[in-house]
């Protein structure tokens, strides 16, 4: 519309001026003048014309502008509408599944309900059959004591003699019930406790893998030709001389073809002495001055390497805050044995049983853990100290401010000082299983020998035994008894008193079966 305005003022402004123009013009040419008013009629009405098709054009975008508008509002409005009509439908499915939980709900007390009145109705009944049996036990025990007096009066006896037979002839049925009794004391104690302890012991050892490393006090040290054993020994023995001061070993040079013996009791020193020889081999240079360098050189490399070997260690079990010295003495650890068992090996081996058992039973896995790590420590101390390894190793472990149940777990792992910790048995435990397990130690034939014959003879210094075997690497002891002077009831009292003594006077690792075996033969000679 403002636009048609325009464009109408725009032609009435030309036509005026031109109006003026021919009136300035002096009016000279009428003719002009009528020309120039029929040209504005026609520009103004084709201006009136051309504005009119606007005015139409602009409403039409208008109508089709308003159209559009419409129908997006009208789709909009049908979205909104579809998803309020879906979450309806959602709070419908709520609010049903909700009236249906609360009847399950109602259901399962209702079931409850029942299930309450049943067991009472069940106690009651028990209850009921209790008193029942204790008004018959009463009975039975009163026509016991009237028969035992029709008894005394029928033999004619007096009340001691009568008192002695009866306790004779009770004797027998006492020992075999308090047998029957015991033995069924021992399976229900080991049906909840043993049950639990074999559980957490098996599934600890299943968790842990277990290398067996074996340590010697003597080193071989192998050589390419016996040529080489004239360089080593020296003029005069100047060399192997030099080699043993410095050392702190001896070198055994004999026939043995191609090797050179190392004997030692300190491992660490025959780990230097060996190194420092396969160094000055492949040097060739082998004086005194020369060895002395090599073996210093060595020693320093052998600190270093414990001191590797004991961060290492406490990185891979995790053990964090420990002192520089027992890391030390825990890289010394693996230049140790143990029954040849490797120390380390031993120690690691502990760490990880004690945590698993600790995490196992609900403890601080952490400390015990740490408590199973240096609960050897006493036996690498450089010091030969008067102390036991576990007081001694309790001592270290106060002098660098372990924790106090750590301390404690270390002194009492051999019962040599009073545990005040809970960690304390697991670590006592884990040691025996860890020592104890086939494999990780080795005994002397002879010790070993004995164990077994101490084991033999303490089982057949009871009256009955005839033979008695023992097999299972000493873990198992089978005894054979006379069966017509032991009972089946006597075969297990004897069983049980054979494995009290065992425990009560011997030291062994881990358990000994006992085993007692009655057999009854009957033999005849058809002729």
């Amino acid at each position: 519309m403002t636009i048609t305005i325009s464009i109408i003022l725009s032609i009435i402004a030309a036509a005026g001026g031109l109006f003026v123009g021919k009136t300035f013009s002096s009016k000279s040419n009428k003719n002009y003048e009528e020309e120039a008013q029929r040209k504005a009629a026609e520009i103004l009405k084709n201006a009136e014309f051309a504005a009119e098709n606007l005015k139409k054009d602009r409403m039409l975008e208008a109508k089709e502008n308003f159209l559009r508008l419409r129908g997006e509002f009208e789709e909009e409005t049908q979205a909104k509408k579809g998803i309020l009509l879906e979450n309806e439908q959602k709070l419908r499915e709520k609010e049903r599944s909700l009236t249906q939980q609360q009847e399950q709900q109602k259901q399962a007390e209702q079931d409850l309900n029942a299930q309450k009145q049943s067991l009472q109705s069940k106690e009651e009944n028990y209850r009921k059959k209790m008193e029942d049996v204790e008004k018959k036990r009463e009975e039975a025990e009163a026509m016991l004591a009237n028969q035992i007096n029709q008894l005394e009066k029928i033999a004619n006896l007096s009340a001691d003699e009568a008192r002695q037979q009866l306790i004779d002839a009770l004797k027998a049925e006492a020992e075999s019930k308090a047998s029957s009794l015991v033995k069924q004391a021992i399976e229900e104690a080991k049906l909840t406790a043993t049950k639990e302890a074999k559980k957490v012991v098996i599934e600890t050892i299943q968790r842990t893998a277990a290398e067996n490393a074996i340590e010697n006090c003597v080193s071989v040290f192998n050589i390419e030709s016996d040529d080489i054993k004239g360089k080593i020994i020296g003029r005069e023995g100047r060399n192997i001389r030099a080699l043993e001061a410095a050392t702190g070993v001896e070198f055994i040079v004999d026939d043995t073809p191609e090797a050179i013996i190392i004997s030692g009791f300190d491992p660490v020193r025959r780990e230097i002495a060996r190194l420092s020889l396969h160094r000055l081999v492949q040097d060739g240079r082998i004086h005194p001055a020369r060895i002395e360098e090599v073996v210093n050189k060595t020693k320093k490399n052998i600190d270093d390497e414990i001191i590797e070997i004991g961060e290492k260690t406490v990185i891979d079990l995790g053990i964090h805050g420990l002192h520089p010295e027992l890391i030390k003495m825990v890289g010394r650890m693996r230049f140790r044995s143990s029954y040849g068992q490797n120390l380390l090996q031993h120690s690691r081996e502990v760490a990880k049983l004690c945590a698993t058992m600790a995490a196992e039973l609900g403890l601080n896995a952490k400390l015990a853990k740490r408590a199973g790590l240096l609960h050897d420590i006493g036996k690498v101390w450089h010091e030969e100290p008067e102390l036991p390894h576990a007081l001694l190793g309790m001592e270290l472990a106060q002098k660098y401010k372990e924790h106090p149940e750590v301390c404690n777990a270390i002194g009492a792992h051999h019962d040599e000082c009073e545990m005040t910790s809970m960690i304390s048995p697991i670590i006592q435990v884990c040691d025996a299983i860890s020592g104890s397990r086939p494999g990780a130690r080795r005994e002397m034939m002879e010790s070993y020998m004995k164990r077994l014959r101490d084991l033999e003879d303490l089982a057949t210094s009871f009256q009955g035994v005839q033979k008695c075997y023992a097999i299972q690497a000493g873990r198992e002891l089978r005894i054979l008894v006379d069966s017509e002077h032991v009972s089946d009831d006597k075969a297990s009292k004897l069983s049980f008193d054979i494995s009290q003594k065992i425990e009560k006077e011997m030291q062994y690792p881990g358990q000994i079966k006992v085993t007692v075996i009655r057999e009854m033969r009957a033999v005849n000679f058809a002729k």
